[in-house]
């Protein structure tokens, strides 16, 4: 596909594309050759400051505040048909990024869509007050306001569409943005400037700065200007936010990390569940938040369920990302890699029995960790308890429901979970008594856009998606009207 990836990608700052003002860039490296692929502009707290600044003047004096809520729809529809036009580029784009398999990205590229025109639709039908009359004397009703300069930091798996289920409700709802992408990925999110600019949203409305966490995150967080912060990341990452933060008492959305379980009882449709614990933990490379890195299988089944899982990993596809038949393809950076490696040696060192793919020979330039099963593992390993974000999976056997449960919650982290049976009583008490913001029975990990998306303990704090999303996005103002002349209390006046 003849698409120019070596371009410089430049900050976009108040409707226009920018180099830093220190002149500074980075180099965006390929997780598939460690070659670079092109040169980034590398911004701080000049850029932060601009951008917000930018996103001010939108929201306080531009015509995105003072627009209809049709008019401003149209703007987020014509962002989704424009995303659509160059759905097969952005999933190119990603690939070549992240290294993800092509055959996934297209999907997310899809699902970016959707999201711009889910919340068109949503704001135009959910976005609505309450009404409380009080006998005759009161009505009571709320409105839903827009709060201004939304920070968003977004992280470097599924880049893209990531960085749109933040964006879209955001603007849908009347902010203006300041995105500040991962540093590793972005490709696709220079390319989303280029969409928005082409959409011709007013300037100062949407705004991205590249650089990294340190400086331009940092910045982002400490501006006063920005009132919301959301966040999607690593749970230290999130805290640290949190804390830098917390002297303005910043919104914070945190969509942090995952340790999730896959419960697969005895009586499981054995083949559907084998597919769903592959499928949760290799696609993606395994770099998701929700992926299933605990396999929790009961001990009537486990030595059949582990001889199929060794047979299927054996039969992944590791390969270029840009192959279509690819399922496995490199980690994000060399960095990433050695995290991932390094935890498969802890494994082996805790008394684990690791069971690997093998990596083809010619794709030895790339970040490559092939699919792995750590097996003999139990709860209280590292390897048990600590994300890998990997395509990693420990297996851990469990007696009866009442032990899987234990060892589903015995994690700081509460992300998501799956449950495998038949018994569908079983099922809803399973689902309800794990610490997960999301939980699955009898199914992959599937997610419909109106349902909230958020995780419990150190997996984050509050719920985007769906209408969930007008809670950070937006404030709720009560208004009282008195109807009559109601009784009020006179003090000090004399008779």
């Amino acid at each position: 596909m003849p698409i120019n990836t070596d371009k410089k990608v430049m900050q976009y700052i108040n409707g226009e594309f920018i180099p830093s003002q220190s002149g500074k860039s980075f180099r965006n490296i390929s997780p598939f050759t460690n070659n670079m692929i092109n040169e980034v502009a590398e911004g701080g707290s000049a850029e932060i400051n601009a951008a917000v600044a930018a996103a001010k003047e939108a929201f306080d004096n531009g015509p995105w505040g003072k627009m209809k809520v049709a008019e401003r729809l149209d703007y987020i529809r014509k962002i989704a048909d424009i995303i659509d036009a160059h759905a097969d580029e952005i999933a190119y784009l990603e690939a070549v990024d992240t290294g993800l398999p092509i055959s996934q990205t297209k999907k997310q590229a899809a699902r970016a869509s959707q999201n711009f025109r889910f919340y068109a639709e949503t704001v135009s039908t959910r976005m609505a007050g309450e009404a409380y009359q009080v006998d005759n004397e009161f009505l009571n009703y709320t409105i839903h306001k827009p709060i201004g300069v939304a920070g968003l930091i977004t992280p470097w798996n599924a880049p893209f569409m990531l960085e749109t289920w933040k964006i879209a409700p955001a603007l849908a709802t009347g902010n203006t943005v300041v995105l500040k992408p991962a540093e590793l990925s972005p490709l696709s999110a220079g390319r989303l400037a280029e969409i928005i600019h082409e959409a011709e949203l007013p300037n100062g409305v949407f705004n991205v700065v590249h650089g990294f966490g340190e400086t331009a995150g940092a910045a982002l967080v400490a501006h006063p200007d920005a009132k919301l912060i959301s966040f999607t990341g690593e749970t230290v990452t999130g805290s640290e936010i949190m804390k830098n933060g917390a002297d303005q008492l910043k919104r914070y959305s945190m969509e942090l990390g995952g340790k999730s379980p896959i419960i697969v009882f005895d009586d499981a449709d054995f083949d559907r569940a084998l597919d769903a614990a592959v499928w949760g933990i290799f696609s993606f490379n395994g770099e998701r938040c929700t992926a299933n890195s605990r396999l929790l299988v009961q001990e009537t089944i486990k030595d059949k369920f582990v001889a199929a899982l060794k047979e299927r990993i054996g039969n992944i596809i590791i390969g270029d990302p840009l192959d279509q038949q690819t399922e496995v393809g490199p980690l994000i950076s060399a960095e990433h890699y050695e995290k991932v490696k390094s935890y498969i040696k802890i494994a082996a060192e805790e008394g684990a029995d690791v069971i690997s793919a093998d990596i083809p020979a010619d794709l030895s330039k790339g970040n490559y960790v092939a699919p792995t099963l750590l097996l003999n593992v139990t709860n209280g390993m590292r390897v048990a308890q600590e994300e890998i974000f990997g395509p990693v999976m420990a297996v851990i056997s469990f007696k009866d429901e009442t032990e899987a449960i234990a060892l589903a919650n015995d994690v700081t982290y509460g992300l998501a979970g799956y449950v495998w049976t038949k018994d569908l009583q079983r099922g809803h008490r399973v689902a309800q008594a794990v610490d997960s913001g999301m939980l699955w029975i009898n199914s992959q990990n599937v997610r419909d856009l109106r349902i909230p998306f958020g995780g419990s303990k150190h997996s984050g704090i509050g719920r985007e998606g769906g209408h969930y999303a007008f809670e950070f996005y937006t404030e709720t103002q009560v208004i009282h009207v008195a109807l009559g002349d109601h009784h009020i209390p006179q003090f000090g006046k004399k008779e």
